[in-house]
């Protein structure tokens, strides 16, 4: 495994190791997910889904021009520097997937027909047409479940310590979309456990600067989202998801202002030690004075 520190961040970055009898990826490419800050000591664990728009050589950019990447439809841009400068104000763990949300989604059930998108945001994917099983198989196992993988893992060790963690996902999402100007600085997304979410809320409310979305422009309801549904909701794990939008982290200033804006709004409810604990059925809510959006084919 190898390491890195970016400029600016306070720990290193970890890199794992390329399977060599993976079909798919090769030494030099892009690994399926990265760690950050592996010996962060808060119980909350930061997972960004759709870190990064490389692809593995083999898949030859799924013959998508290289201005492709730079956009929404391969990535959620500015999450990577905000999800260190988060995990850094926290002093958390974070795993980031290494590879485009277009090879697979990973916020996506793997079965759902829009994992492996043929066309997202209107722009046709040549790489993703006529797929077979197989090759729909072959790209869950060199990216989606290594990166899933790696999530687990990291619960498991904190369930072997006595610890029921918290977990953040985080997004970006576009300014605007389908010519419709989105007003929110930071979406709020949740479902049934409200404990970290209204808290939140509670304290953006109280600051006129920042105009937050409850379960906008994405919607913690929406039917396919996978990765906080998987891992936090099923094991009642205290959770929130983020939608900063990309405009205000687009570079790294930026995320570091909003790292430490999403930061103070968490900082009271995760010092609350009855946080840790499964949220039982009883417990659970789905109040909101928002009706589901499920937004675009590229988020959340």
């Amino acid at each position: 495994m190898s390491k890195t520190r970016f400029p600016g961040h306070q720990h290193f970055q970890n890199f794992p190791e390329i399977d060599s009898a993976d079909l798919l990826l090769r030494p030099g490419d892009p690994p399926p997910y990265m760690t950050y800050n592996e010996n962060g000591t808060a119980p909350v664990l930061l997972v960004a889904d759709h870190a990064s728009p490389f692809f593995p050589a083999s898949l030859n950019q799924l013959g998508l021009a290289d201005w492709v990447l730079e956009e929404h439809v391969a990535w959620d841009i500015g999450v990577d520097e905000l999800i260190r400068f988060l995990a850094d104000e926290l002093d958390a763990q974070a795993v980031l997937a290494g590879f485009s949300r277009l090879i697979v989604d990973p916020n996506r059930r793997p079965d759902d027909p829009g994992a492996i998108p043929p066309i997202s945001d209107g722009i046709a994917i040549p790489g993703n047409l006529d797929l077979d099983e197989k090759q729909r198989a072959q790209r869950i196992q060199s990216f989606f479940k290594p990166y899933h993988d790696a999530i687990t893992e990291r619960l498991i060790q904190f369930h072997d310590r006595g610890i029921t963690p918290a977990m953040i996902a985080v997004h970006t999402c576009t300014p605007e979309f389908d010519r419709v100007v989105r007003p929110w600085h930071v979406g709020v997304m949740w479902d049934k456990d409200p404990r970290i979410p209204f808290h939140v809320m509670e304290y953006f409310n109280d600051i006129e600067e920042v105009c937050i979305g409850d379960n906008e422009p994405y919607s913690g309801r929406h039917p396919h989202d996978f990765t906080i549904d998987f891992h936090a909701e099923a094991a009642g794990l205290p959770h929130i998801g983020f939608e900063v939008r990309q405009d205000l982290v687009c570079d790294r200033e930026g995320a570091r202002r909003w790292a430490g804006i999403l930061a103070g709004a968490l900082r009271g409810i995760l010092k609350d030690e009855s946080l840790y604990s499964p949220l039982p059925e009883q417990a659970k809510c789905g109040l909101s004075s928002k009706p589901e959006n499920e937004g675009s084919a590229a988020g959340p």
